[in-house]
């Protein structure tokens, strides 16, 4: 192409070496692209792909035909010839030579096929079906036997074997064509089709033989012993049905036994209105199968009793379901305690034997939680108790439920954590068992190695119904000594002192729970104090606990209170005296505080019928006002406004206004002490002469500036003590005199 693209002059020039274009140049791409599928639809358009078909040719001739068939045996044979495994030539040719009515050829060409590839079962069919075309039953029958001999376990020649038979209706040679094959043994389906040609003829006998035979090969399937024991059902032979289904049960064995012939067997009973003998079955098949094999004989049970059972036979199969869910529920989880106990439940309230509620019982109580936490522990624990209130209460077993207590106790880890309740119950068990010192020891033993609240107090109101006081004083001094900060024990000390009579006793124990640094809730405790000392008249004392309690905290409710007790005991002078103190004491605190209190003064007032003091409690009274304020969200940003009720008071208005006047005198000394200042300043450093005039006149100026603060000072106090707008006017008068 380079040669050619050079000119004449360049050829001619001899030593010229012709141009190379470069590589890239070589490569790049032909500005006008075309594509395949252009290429594709260019051919489709133009119809490049259709070929014509070949002319139909009409031969009429002898010759011509001969030379026809003889043109067409070549291009078979070299077909042949050129690939000689390729069967589906050697099928056409056949097919082509049968067309042409030659069938000895047609056979010739299959025999030839057959011995390329004797075991090519296409060949063999085609082969017998073409004899069959042509009607030449013995020469099929001829193939047919030579293809079962060398593919006995070719199902294909089989059937299409024993069909040719049973068209031509010669039914005896189908028979014997069914049992050369039987005796292979062949697969479900051969069995199936021999008994349903036995059930085509009405040949009963025949079929339930063959089912036989078929059972003692095809036995394990479940399904074949179900369709005999249906087809003998479908005839009539109830007791044969019967007889298949047991000797099903047989054949399979206790271990072995399916669910699905227990179903069809009780199903068949029941169809046979013998209900008892289907109760029976299903029964068996729960009792002997694992029970995650047992849903459908459930399912039908339950089916069979709501059709035909009593009330009491539809609860058991309930019940039975239940216990095979709560079975299967523990088994995937051992840890899901819930499904425990409602499995326990059911067999209690079915008053299942004993021997099957212990074992459940153990086996419930192996699962030990895997953590050392008592949040895991809290459900487990119960199993515990459960089984040993059912061995106590129900099978009245005392040893065996001293014997569960005891190991409760010593699986739980008592370092950790424990559990108050274990212990209680087991000290009231020894307490039925009329063991009190055994009970005692236990309780002993529990605060030894787990002082708990709950351990002390169950201990201590064991010995207070035994009447042992003695033994309740210790119990609370120890108790005391764990946890002396539980102000509630310090009550129930004090009281059960004031129970027995001994006043001073219960005194020093409320002394000394004052007394304590830290208490859980002392206002219980001081409030126990004072009512217990109010019961004893001892108002000096209750007066002085409560001067005691306001030197600690300034509350509105021990003022209150401390004001209905004077009113309690007559005193309403105290009273008033006691609301006195808390009005200034809580001049500082919130105003619903104050509200609170001048409400209750008030209402102190009425009862005690002095209108002077009542006005003048009325006159306390704040004004409530509606005001707004913005609402911020937790972000900062603006959320709106929100109206809100306030309270004005009246002694806060009259300080506000004395604030003011000490301001303005704050001011005023702040004032002299500046000018007096610069006068001792003026001392210190004399000015030369030339500026003496200057400074008679800064003394001028001073002295306008002193007279203009005293008049601001006058105006200042006149001003407070009237109001806000008479102080604004003096300013103005001020300025003006300025001026």
């Amino acid at each position: 192409l380079q040669k050619s693209a050079m000119s004449d002059d360049e050829a001619a020039v001899p030593g010229n070496k012709p141009i190379r274009l470069p590589k890239k140049a070589a490569k790049a791409p032909a500005p006008l692209q075309i594509t395949a599928e252009q290429l594709l639809r260019e051919a489709k358009e133009r119809e490049l792909e259709l070929i014509p078909p070949a002319p139909k040719t009409k031969i009429t001739d002898p010759d011509e035909l001969k030379e026809y068939q003889r043109k067409k045996r070549k291009e078979f044979e070299d077909g042949i010839r050129k690939n000689r495994m390729q069967l589906a030539n050697w099928i056409k040719y056949g097919k082509w030579e049968e067309s042409i009515g030659e069938v000895q050829r047609a056979r010739s060409v299959f025999e030839r096929a057959l011995d390329v590839d004797h075991r090519s079962i296409s060949i063999w069919l085609q082969y017998a079906e073409m004899e069959m075309r042509c009607k030449q039953i013995n020469h099929a029958r001829n193939v047919f036997d030579r293809a079962i001999t060398i593919m006995p376990r070719a199902m294909q020649f089989w059937l299409k074997y024993s069909y040719m038979e049973e068209v031509i209706e010669n039914i005896p040679g189908a028979r014997q064509i069914f049992e050369r094959w039987i005796e292979w043994e062949p697969p479900e389906q051969a069995w199936q089709t021999y008994i349903n040609f036995e059930l085509r003829y009405k040949e009963i006998d025949r079929a339930r033989s063959v089912y036989q035979r078929f059972l003692h090969v095809h036995g394990t399937n479940v399904q074949n012993w179900i369709k005999y024991a249906k087809f003998e059902e479908r005839n009539g032979y109830i007791g044969n049905a019967r007889a298949a289904y047991e000797r099903a049960m047989e054949y399979f064995g206790e271990e072995d036994i399916n669910e699905t012939v227990l179903v069809a067997f009780a199903l068949f009973e029941e169809r046979q209105k013998e209900h008892e003998r289907a109760r029976a079955i299903f029964k068996y098949g729960l009792d002997n199968l694992p029970s995650t094999r047992t849903e459908e004989i459930f399912k039908h049970y339950t089916q069979h009793e709501k059709k035909f059972g009593e009330r009491v036979g539809i609860e058991d199969v309930i019940i039975s379901k239940r216990k095979t869910q709560y079975e299967k529920m523990v088994e995937e989880n051992g840890y899901n305690y819930d499904a425990w106990f409602d499995y326990l439940r059911l067999l209690e309230n079915e008053e299942t034997d004993r021997e099957e509620i212990e074992d459940v019982y153990e086996r419930a109580i192996a699962n030990v939680p895997p953590h050392s936490e008592k949040r895991y522990w809290r459900r487990y624990i119960y199993l515990w108790i459960n089984y040993a209130l059912y061995e106590e209460l129900v099978a009245k077993d005392f040893e065996r439920a001293r014997q569960v207590y005891k190991a409760c106790l010593e699986i739980i880890p008592h370092k950790a954590f424990t559990f108050a309740k274990v212990w209680i119950l087991f000290a009231h068990f020894e307490i039925r068992q009329l063991d009190l010192a055994a009970a005692r020891k236990i309780l002993g033993v529990s605060i030894g190695k787990c002082p708990k609240d709950k351990l002390f107090r169950a201990y201590i109101d064991l010995e207070l119904q035994l009447r042992e006081f003695d033994r309740c004083r210790k119990l609370y001094e120890k108790f005391l000594e764990s946890s002396p900060e539980s102000s509630q024990t310090w009550i129930k000390f004090a009281e059960l002192e004031s129970l027995l009579g001994d006043t001073d006793r219960a005194r020093a124990v409320f002394t000394i729970a004052v007394q304590q640094p830290a208490l859980d809730m002392p206002e219980l405790l001081w409030k126990a104090y004072i009512d217990f000392e109010i019961a004893s008249e001892e108002h000096e004392r209750a007066r002085d606990l409560y001067e005691t309690l306001l030197q600690r905290t300034n509350h509105i409710k021990v003022w209150t209170s401390m004001a209905e007790f004077e009113q309690t005991i007559g005193n309403f002078e105290g009273a008033r005296k006691v609301y006195e103190k808390a009005n200034q004491s809580l001049e500082n605190a919130e105003k619903e505080e104050r509200l609170m209190l001048l409400e209750a003064w008030k209402e102190c007032e009425t009862k005690s019928g002095d209108e002077e003091a009542l006005k003048r409690v009325e006159m306390m009274m704040p004004r409530k006002v509606k005001k707004r304020r913005q609402i911020q969200t937790e972000d900062g940003v603006d959320a709106g406004w929100e109206e809100y009720f306030d309270y004005i008071f009246p002694q806060d208005q009259a300080a506000k206004g004395s604030f003011k006047l000490l301001e303005a005198a704050a001011r005023w000394k702040k004032q002299r002490e500046e000018a007096a200042r610069a006068a001792q300043e003026e001392l210190d450093n004399p000015v030369p002469a030339k500026d003496e005039e200057e400074d008679n006149e800064e003394q001028k100026e001073e002295k306008v500036r002193d007279g203009d603060s005293d008049t601001d000072l006058s105006s200042e106090t006149s001003s407070s003590s009237d109001s806000d707008s008479s102080s604004s006017s003096s300013d103005s008068d001020d300025s003006d005199d300025e001026k």
